[in-house]
């Protein structure tokens, strides 16, 4: 018997079909051997040893392999391919009193026959420098967190914590709303004309006024300038056309997978990720078996193989014409720290398209396959071609500008569905010369606006440009920030709340470094150099420990003592009758009774949409399943048992008067799919 150890029983359930009888494939269900969680099991005084143990409650499981490996008469652990999964492996291989040079490590990056199959007849070494690096960064957050942790505990409220990626995190949502609050708008004006020319009319923008950019600051200017340019006579200066590229961008890695599930699908980063994950480990495609649909998701590299990118080019032909391949195979600057090793996120078999598999998938299985499908074939593809036409309009000292572009050949957009050209702009009518009589004037008040709060989205985007964190740590860094009550989503934003300002405000006058984004950015590079095996994991946390420790001693001695008061709700307690208020808890926010510990009334915190039950007309709420999936149902259950898996909209279907839900970011559907009425928000009346 060979045994094959993988993570999950998605995963091991698929491999099972690639590999034949004498393989027995289990899972590990994740980390089996990791530190306490009830001491720090890091000893800064013996080189920074690590105690490890066998998780609390996966005793059996452990049990279970370790029975396995006794029989078996070759093991291979196939855990993910990343440093999560080469510890998980190291761990293992160290339990079951493995030999350290046995290769027995199996990597592959899509879980597919070929890639198995292939990966199998190649097995390596567990990579020491790899779980190095992981190893040095559990340490670095074990320290972190443990150190910090109980001194916000004492010094501000039980339950609180901090850590390394995580506080820099909060420190980037604290200062842009610190930069919000403290913005003065400034208000500025632009000039529009309604121009006639012949027989078409066309809006035009002022430019220039004597050969200068155009700069308005109050009405009166707007106004004077107006005046001014009435009793100028207009002519056609000059036409010009230009031939543009617009080339297709590169496919996804996490970070741009995750932002653009975010803008396109309203998905944060959290069921982005879960969602993702289903996807890699296998879907059930009928006859077709358990089946990997896209390759590894953890990933910062946008490398494609050289094997599947011939299989695009050769698609490529075949499905939309030889015009549509690129004069040469598309390449893609990696960022400074991509694992090559890693490519990018792609489907596995480009002929599994979307809709040819939608039957097999769930609806957010399907829209999130869609975007990454669309986006990697994009990517190989021509880029569009487009003409610019750029008609100048002066008269005396004023000049007029007129812009518009035209698409000649749509190459990728063909497949990521995008129409943002004009065909015909009638700005290829006009000619030098031409005459033009001003019909009607647009001033335009405008204010300048702050930088917008984060969302999920534009979050983990400046995470990755910052270099905070890394590809696996996004989606759980801004999950703890919202369980810790240190940040609010509200209206598809993150707002941080009274008591992550408090907990920033502490870190920032304790703990500068950890706050510091680009002493952030250059230990996550040294992270990578220990990956790379070019430094020893145990001096880079030590160079670390050595101003940490005075800072974690002057916290303790000077931190001041700070209330930070429960915010109360209309809620009534049902035992006591008073107001309740909000906690923040392990497992995110919720309603207490104020009088604990005399009443030790819980209830879980309802978040309302503002749109009346279906069936009662009772209060909508969002609540969670037990196995963390948001719903939606009625406030009033179990005397109503309306509930929803997509949020519902006020309006009713026009069809067959059934409630509509919001399907995805800007789309409204009917709730029953037998009907199949879509619309748009904003033709639904705007409807939230």
């Amino acid at each position: 018997m060979k045994l094959v150890i993988v993570e999950s029983p998605a995963k091991a359930k698929t491999i099972n079909r690639f590999l034949g009888k004498e393989f027995v494939v289990k899972a590990s269900m994740g980390h089996l051997i990791d530190l306490p969680k009830s001491q720090l099991a890091v000893d800064p005084d013996d080189n920074f040893n690590v105690k490890y143990i066998t998780i609390r409650g996966k005793g059996k499981m452990l049990a279970e392999l370790r029975r396995f490996a006794k029989k078996a008469t070759e093991i291979y652990l196939a855990t993910d391919p990343d440093r999560e999964g080469e510890a998980i492996s190291w761990h293992l291989m160290r339990d079951f009193g493995m030999e350290e040079d046995s290769p027995c490590r199996v990597v592959f990056h899509e879980i597919t026959r070929t890639a198995v199959k292939k990966a199998f007849t190649s097995p390596r070494q567990i990579q020491q420098a790899v779980v190095d690096a992981q190893q040095a960064r559990r340490v670095l957050d074990r320290l972190v967190g443990y150190k910090i942790s109980p001194i916000l505990w004492a010094k501000v409220r039980k339950g609180l914590s901090a850590g390394r990626v995580q506080s820099a995190a909060l420190n980037m949502i604290c200062l842009r709303e610190e930069e919000i609050q403290a913005f003065i708008p400034r208000e500025h004006w632009t000039i529009e004309a309604d121009l006639t020319f012949s027989v078409i009319t066309l809006r035009a923008k002022l430019a220039q006024v004597e050969g200068k950019r155009l700069q308005l600051t109050s009405a009166q200017e707007a106004c004077e300038l107006v005046e001014r340019v009435q009793g100028e006579s207009l002519v056609v200066t000059e036409v010009v056309t230009r031939d543009r590229q617009r080339k297709p961008p590169a496919p996804f890695t996490t970070s741009t997978m995750q932002q653009e599930a975010g803008k396109k699908l309203g998905y944060g980063a959290r069921k982005t990720m879960v969602v993702a994950q289903q996807l890699y480990e296998g879907i059930s495609l009928g006859r077709k078996g358990t089946t990997g649909l896209i390759t590894y998701m953890r990933t910062d590299s946008v490398r494609i193989s050289q094997e599947f990118q011939n299989q695009t080019l050769l698609y490529l032909a075949q499905r939309f014409g030889q015009e549509y391949v690129p004069p040469e195979p598309r390449e893609y600057s990696p960022g400074r720290r991509a694992q090559e090793a890693h490519e990018a996120i792609r489907p596995t078999d480009l002929s599994l398209e979307p809709d040819s598999i939608r039957q097999f998938l769930s609806e957010e299985q399907y829209s999130l396959y869609r975007l990454i499908w669309q986006r990697y074939v994009a990517s190989q593809m021509a880029s569009a071609r487009q003409k610019q036409d750029i008609v100048t309009v002066k008269g005396g000292p004023f000049a007029f500008k007129l812009t518009a572009t035209r698409l000649v050949f749509p190459g990728f957009l063909t497949v990521l569905g995008e129409d943002e050209v004009s065909q015909d702009s009638g700005l290829t009518g006009l000619v030098v010369g031409q005459s033009a009589m001003v019909k009607e004037f647009i001033p335009e008040q405008h204010f300048t606006q702050p930088r917008p709060r984060y969302s999920e989205a534009l979050l983990v985007k400046d995470m990755e440009q910052k270099g905070i964190g890394r590809p696996s740590t996004y989606a759980p860094t801004i999950e703890t920030l919202l369980q810790r009550g240190y940040a609010q989503r509200r209206e598809g934003k993150l707002w941080s709340t009274e008591l992550g300002q408090l907990v920033n405000q502490q870190l920032q006058k304790f703990f500068p470094d950890i706050l510091n984004l680009d002493f952030t950015a250059q230990l996550e590079n040294r992270l990578d150099e220990i990956e790379d095996g070019h430094l020893v994991w145990q001096e880079i946390v030590r160079d670390f420990y050595q101003e940490f420790k005075e800072d974690v001693a002057k916290a303790e001695a000077e931190m001041e003592e700070l209330e930070v008061k429960d915010q109360a709700t209309d809620e009534l307690c049902e035992v006591c009758g008073r107001n309740m208020v909000i906690k923040a808890g392990r497992f995110g926010r919720f309603l207490a009774c104020p009088g604990f510990p005399d009443c030790r009334t819980t209830k879980p915190l309802l978040q309302t949409i503002d749109v009346p039950c279906p069936q009662c007309g009772g209060q909508v709420v969002q609540l969670r399943s037990k196995k963390g999936r948001w719903f939606y149902g009625c406030k009033n259950h179990p005397d109503c048992d309306f509930r929803s898996w997509k949020p519902p909209v006020e309006q009713k279907c026009p069809l067959c008067q059934k409630y509509m839900v919001e399907a995805k970011k800007g789309v409204v559907s009917c709730s029953d799919r037998a009907c199949g009425y879509k619309t748009t928000k904003e033709e639904n009346g705007g409807a939230s």
